[in-house]
């Protein structure tokens, strides 16, 4: 399936459906596919890209910390992204990044997902 980019700045709705890692990139059943902006988390291989931010926290604790956040695990599809069944979120597009839709986005409770991401301590400023 070919990846929905949109324009920066563009608002959009994610209701999302699976989650690969800390910062993404969340599966949303609209179409995109998100890579949260502002943080950074470790792969799920363990390693950090030369040049990011490397936190301490596991890639898969901060996969879990992000799955928690949007309702809980639902099982795991065959390329390994936990199945999520969660709210839709309000978003807004800020450019993109290997074919992912990079965005901030507003949990149903109005909660910057970015800063309830870092507020796990699993997560770490993308700078």
């Amino acid at each position: 399936m070919p990846a929905t980019i949109l324009a920066a700045a563009a608002a959009f709705v994610c209701t999302p459906i699976a989650v690969w890692d800390g910062d993404g990139p969340i599966w949303c059943v609209e179409g995109p596919k998100i890579r949260v902006g502002n943080i950074a988390a470790r792969e799920m291989d363990e390693t950090c890209q030369p040049g990011h931010p490397c936190p301490a926290a596991s890639g898969a604790a901060a996969r879990d910390a992000m799955v928690a956040l949007l309702g809980g695990p639902r099982g795991t599809l065959s390329t390994g992204h936990v199945r999520v069944r969660a709210p839709a979120m309000q978003c807004q597009a800020t450019g993109s990044s290997y074919e992912r839709v990079v965005a901030t986005c507003r949990l149903p409770n109005g909660r910057d997902l970015g800063a309830a991401m870092l507020a796990t301590g699993t997560v770490v400023p993308w700078r």
